[in-house]
């Protein structure tokens, strides 16, 4: 499956506005936290758990309101380049 064709099945996963607003909020905190630790000399191992940040908002989304599994769970690469497509996708107000 390419990237576009896993896009579209990744927002099959993502049909609630509160899973994708949860999605959303991680990614604004990862951003936020991304500029402050620019500003400031953090570790190498703070910026290898950026990423991660995400997940907390991500996963309580998906168990709350999707009642289904994280993406994440069985294509973490996609899914991590889906989060950001989703998060563009937001932003330009097409979902």
């Amino acid at each position: 499956m390419n990237l576009e064709e896993y896009y579209k099945h990744y927002l099959t996963l993502h049909q609630s506005k509160w899973c994708r607003r949860l999605h959303f909020f991680g990614q604004l905190v990862t951003l936020f936290l991304l500029c402050v630790m620019i500003g400031y000399k953090v570790s190498i191992a703070a910026y290898l758990i950026l990423p991660f940040i995400i997940y907390p908002f991500a996963w309580s989304g998906h168990f709350l309101f999707e009642k289904n599994k994280p993406a994440a769970f069985n294509n973490p690469i996609k899914a991590k380049i889906c989060d950001w497509m989703m998060f563009k996708d937001m932003l330009l107000g097409k979902l």
